[in-house]
């Protein structure tokens, strides 16, 4: 990761998955394709069922990952709020979406109430919400 988050530099692979698992998984796929196009029959049928059902595990288990991550991260960012905003604020946390949270989570203590505000009144989606921040905060341990 870089020195400084920001826009730019957020996103993170998981070189296992990105590439190893992921790659080789299309590799094997487009293999078992044209196993089955070169010489249909049971068994080559049968290894592109079980090479599909393993491409489908794999991506299955990332999209798991990710969606515990979104349910942590919305977690964390509404107690992150309910300690940061003030009073008068804090009826507008449950008035935030799950985007709006997961795009929040980078932004600095003191940019909070203002981004808040912006991103409920223009109905804002995560991307939106990140361009907006202008003091990163760091998250190193994202999946």
């Amino acid at each position: 990761m870089a020195d400084s988050q920001n826009f730019k530099n957020h996103t993170m692979f998981d070189p296992p998955f990105h590439f190893f698992a992921a790659p080789l998984g299309l590799i094997l796929l487009g293999l078992s394709i044209y196993e089955v196009v070169k010489n249909p029959g049971w068994m080559t049928g049968i290894q592109l069922l079980a090479v599909f059902w393993i491409f489908v595990i794999l991506f299955k288990a990332r999209v798991y990952a990710l969606k515990v991550q979104d349910r942590v991260i919305r977690l964390e960012e509404r107690l992150r709020l309910a300690s940061v905003l003030p009073p008068a604020m804090q009826p507008s946390i449950a008035k935030l979406s799950i985007d709006q949270l997961i795009g929040l989570r980078f932004a600095c203590d003191g940019e909070l109430p203002g981004l808040v505000e912006k991103a409920l009144a223009g109905n804002w989606n995560r991307k939106q919400v990140k361009e907006a921040i202008q003091n990163w905060r760091p998250d190193d341990w994202r999946v």
